[in-house]
């Protein structure tokens, strides 16, 4: 019998010594001489104290939520400690609210005006667009704040994956609307080998709206669908926000130059980014500047959360996140993609999300059977995972499933137990990126196979900046955003 599980430490000088820093970074836009930027060094800040404020309120919270029969077992252990679920819901208060108190920073006029002669800085909002920018950002935690209840009554009523899927549109009502009053931009640029037919620019209209809506229900989803190991839903929110915030810092003003040679990836334009305070790749608009800086605000601090909660999530884990971290952290992907305008770099960072659901998709609409828990199959004697498997047991697979579940064997995606007397499929492996991942590099252990998915979500990333900035050359000119 293994023994019980007990929180893992918490060395008291991690707190001693990060509160301190944080404090200072909040504190530093008011002194003087103000810093370039100032609100930038205030998320900063904010998002230490998230991480300091996950850390520590995650486990602290535990035993509440246990209380509250907000427990699961984990299905991947030979244990059954009772574990706490839904601690997504503490990452997000912490996080909201934090995002709260950072609201005077960038729209206070107090503190956007300070400078050090009173004289502009490159990529601070002018005071005549302060309220507008603040009902955007308002938009914003209204639409985070909704996705934070569906998610949470999502892992109360336990709701199944064809009635969640459309969920995320409801919180994503809030984004829409004020989108739409502020006049928001429906126009999108024409790849290069379309243009003798549809000309620079098209405006979607109506169907962009629809295409938001649909960028918020996948970016939410995507990282639900991909989960069942520990660390696996909170990995991936982590690493796609630093690559957003890596590619908002491309768009920063700095103090110093350098180039990218993307001819090496077959894009004829070097990149140059900075020098003389000029906007990075904004090549001097304090529009894009502002952009990127709405980004780097949602992002920071949600890195910090995911750090924070990452420590407890790790295998083997103290707290299970639930669905309210992935409707979160997903909702604020979708903010920063549509009020900050690049939905298709979003996309891009999403690679593995892409893959696996269209992957799912046979079992997400009913085409395969899809049990209740598609997570790999655990041998207790070796503590391997293998991967799991789809029956049909109740009847014999449709034309369609055969269709299919061929093709995706013929590809190495699936793996198909065939009755040898007369060719009927009796099972097939289900259809996940980690059931794959297991297919093709053979059974591995919880720790090792999620390790595996944080490689393939950087690779992903990796792959995201190569097409943005060096093969969209083939087919966007100028400002490919």
């Amino acid at each position: 019998m293994a023994p019980p599980l007990s929180p893992r430490p918490l060395p008291s000088i991690l707190l001693i010594s990060l509160i301190p820093i944080a404090s200072w970074f909040v504190v530093r836009p008011l002194l003087d001489p103000v810093p370039p930027l100032p609100a930038l060094w205030a998320s900063v800040g904010f998002s230490i104290f998230a991480f300091v404020a996950a850390l520590y309120l995650v486990p602290a919270l535990g035993p509440t939520f246990v209380k509250a029969n907000l427990k699961g077992k984990d299905l991947l252990k030979v244990y059954s400690d009772p574990i706490p679920e839904s601690q997504g819901l503490v990452c997000a208060s912490i996080y909201i609210l934090l995002l709260i108190l950072f609201i005077p920073f960038p729209f206070s006029t107090s503190i956007a005006s300070l400078s050090g002669g009173g004289s502009k800085i490159e990529g601070l909002l002018g005071a005549a667009s302060l309220h507008h920018e603040l009902s955007v950002y308002l938009s914003s935690l209204l639409s985070l704040l909704m996705a934070t209840v569906l998610g949470f009554l999502d892992d109360v009523f336990d709701i199944r994956w064809r009635h969640k899927l459309p969920i995320p549109l409801i919180a994503a009502i809030p984004l829409l609307m004020v989108y739409y009053a502020e006049g928001g931009n429906t126009h999108v640029v024409v790849p290069i080998p379309l243009r003798p037919f549809l000309g620079l620019l098209v405006n979607l209209g109506p169907l962009y709206y629809l295409y938001m809506s649909l960028l918020s229900t996948f970016t939410t989803n995507s990282i639900n669908i991909l989960a069942g190991i520990n660390g696996s839903e909170v990995s991936q929110a982590l690493i796609i926000a630093i690559s957003v915030i890596i590619n908002d810092l491309l768009y920063m003003p700095w103090p110093f130059d350098f180039r990218i040679p993307m001819h090496l990836l077959g894009n004829q334009i070097e990149v140059e980014i900075g020098g003389a305070w000029q906007a990075g790749m904004a090549y001097g608009s304090s529009e894009l500047v502002d952009r990127h800086l709405f980004s780097l605000y949602f992002m920071l601090p949600l890195v910090g959360v995911c750090l924070g909660f990452m420590y407890h999530n790790w295998y083997p884990a103290r707290a299970f996140p639930g669905d309210t971290l992935c409707y979160v952290t997903g909702m604020a992907f979708s903010v920063v993609g549509i009020q900050a305008h690049f939905s298709k770099t979003l996309l891009l960072f999403f690679i593995p999300q892409i893959f696996n659901f269209l992957l799912s998709c046979p079992q997400l609409f009913g085409i395969v059977p899809c049990p209740r828990h598609r997570v790999p199959r655990f041998v207790s004697d070796t503590n391997l995972l293998h991967p799991s498997k789809a029956v049909f047991d109740k009847r014999p697979p449709t034309r369609l499933a055969f269709l299919t579940l061929r093709i995706f064997a013929t590809l190495g995606l699936t793996e198909l137990t065939v009755d040898p007397t007369n060719g009927v499929v009796l099972e097939a492996t289900n259809l996940t990126i980690l059931n794959f991942l297991l297919l093709r590099l053979g059974p591995m252990n919880e720790k090792k196979l999620v390790q595996v998915l944080m490689c393939t979500q950087i690779a992903g990333s990796v792959l995201a900046f190569t097409i943005r900035y060096g093969l969209a050359g083939l087919v966007y000119d100028g400002d490919r955003r």
